[in-house]
């Protein structure tokens, strides 16, 4: 688990194939290092986010530390575009004692997103973007929050519909924290979800297919009501 509030910035120092006879079944070692900052009290098979992607430290010295990617992952995830020298978001995974400045990230990647544009607005940049995934756009809410390549922001306009997108803002100290900041019209990034709106979806479905004999449309027809009565007002 993950707070979405990236400690320190790598460098990616090798990427190097994986033998398919192995356990990794011809994915990708990265071995990221000038990450010296978060491997004063790594463990082997520790947990680090790198670009919102949960990794499992596989060996690691004081200043770089190695991490297999499997290949679904790399299908899920823009860790396949990353060459050498690219630089990505790091995060250890969280302790008991953490205050939760972000929101809770499981590092669990749900699609990418197209960078649509970048637009600065005073010192800040509002960034638009659109999910490969369309249908998780569902799950995108005003003010609600989102990871983006594993940071955590807030969600300041979405517009739903076959070409739906979504827009987050950066301020100027979070421009300076996090590699996003950095990338431009064209460039992916890694997408997770707020858990809480999933849930929740699970949640109700489970209710009304229990007491509506499995009629999702139910719910439908009440939150069309509701949308109805408040449009009248």
């Amino acid at each position: 688990m993950f707070t979405g509030l990236v400690e320190a910035i790598g460098t990616v120092s090798s990427l190097e194939p994986l033998d398919t006879s192995s356990s990794g079944g011809g994915g990708t070692s990265l071995t990221i290092s000038d990450c010296e900052d978060i491997l004063a009290d790594v463990h082997l098979g520790d947990s680090i986010s790198v670009n919102g992607t949960c990794l499992t430290v596989t060996t690691f010295d004081k200043t770089s530390f190695k991490a297999g990617v499997a290949p679904e992952t790399l299908r899920r995830t823009n860790l396949g575009s990353l060459e050498t020298n690219s630089r990505v978001n790091l995060e250890r995974a969280v302790l008991g004692e953490t205050r939760m400045g972000g929101h809770f990230v499981q590092g669990h990647v749900d699609t990418i997103a197209k960078i649509l544009s970048v637009t600065p607005d005073g010192n800040a940049l509002t960034v638009r973007l659109q999910p490969r995934e369309i249908e998780v756009m569902r799950y995108i809410v005003e003010k609600g929050f989102v990871a983006l390549d594993g940071a955590s922001l807030t969600v300041t306009k979405v517009v739903d519909g076959p070409d739906g997108y979504f827009e987050v803002m950066l301020i100027a100290y979070t421009q300076d924290k996090i590699v996003t900041a950095a990338k431009k019209a064209g460039d992916d990034v890694n997408v997770e979800i707020d858990m809480v709106g999933k849930y929740v979806e699970k949640s109700v479905q489970a209710y009304f297919a229990g007491t509506g004999g499995g009629d999702i449309s139910i719910l439908e027809k009440m939150v069309s009501r509701l949308v109805d009565e408040k449009l009248k007002r």
